[in-house]
């Protein structure tokens, strides 16, 4: 466990006599830190409150340095718990159908899941036209958080068909992930992706631990299997977390 960080570490000075606006110069002395190794990567940076009294500054001003390091990707703030060195943004594949635990263990970094919501619904109007059946028909639906290195990057919001997936309800989905256990009953022959960028409600930044302004990535998937379709999945990523990536030939 790291130490606290104290006074005589930071060694922060804003020279009065300065012409860069005071934001710019907090900015510059929290990204040296992070450049230098001062503070390495996951480590937890000193609160607003606490800069603000070693800098003798407003809050106004470090708040607007440390928001804008959040946007830059440098910073990772997680609401009432604080501002966390940055590991670089996690990436998704635009066009592939990935697992999410396997993108994450590939960047050696850990991956753990929480399951919300594991349960039987009758499909509302909306949800039957998603997954092209009658409204009232059974679906399965599940709610899943996915955790990097103990922060959320992604809500999973699935509906599956359990006439195609009979046994889904009956998974743990902490130790295996939807998409590898459907993948392994029905492996995906045809992909739908529509990508939109969303507020997230409020229950949701709840889950990911964001503030309510900050934008969000939504993917919308639904997946195929011998042209039977099987599930379809809301995928909302932060913004300032994730970013996707395509590639494609002629």
């Amino acid at each position: 466990m790291s130490r606290p960080t104290t006074h005589n570490d930071l060694e922060l000075s804003l020279a009065q006599d300065s012409p860069v606006p005071l934001y710019l110069r907090v900015k510059h002395m929290i990204s040296q830190r992070i450049y230098d190794g001062t503070w390495p990567v996951n480590k937890k940076i000193p609160s607003e409150s606490e800069l603000v009294n070693l800098l003798g500054c407003s809050r106004m001003t470090v708040n607007r340095a440390l928001r804008e390091l959040t946007t830059e990707g440098l910073l990772v703030r997680i609401q009432g718990v604080g501002s966390f060195v940055a590991e670089g943004q996690g990436r998704t594949a635009l066009f592939q159908v990935n697992n999410i635990a396997e993108e994450i263990l590939a960047r050696n970094h850990k991956h753990h899941a929480q399951v919300l919501v594991l349960e039987k619904i009758q499909a509302n109007a909306e949800q039957s036209v998603l997954m092209q059946i009658r409204e009232g028909q059974t679906l399965f639906h599940s709610i899943i958080v996915h955790f990097e290195n103990d922060v959320p990057v992604q809500i999973e919001d699935r509906l599956v068909d359990p006439v195609i997936i009979p046994d889904y309800l009956d998974q743990d989905f902490q130790n295996i992930t939807p998409n590898a256990y459907l993948m392994s009953k029905a492996p995906v022959t045809e992909g739908e992706h529509v990508v939109t960028a969303i507020l997230a409600t409020a229950q949701e930044c709840k889950w990911l631990k964001i503030n309510k302004t900050e934008p969000c990535l939504l993917i919308r998937r639904r997946t195929w299997s011998n042209k039977q379709l099987v599930s379809s999945a809301r995928l909302i990523y932060p913004g300032s977390r994730y970013f996707l990536e395509g590639k494609f030939t002629q």
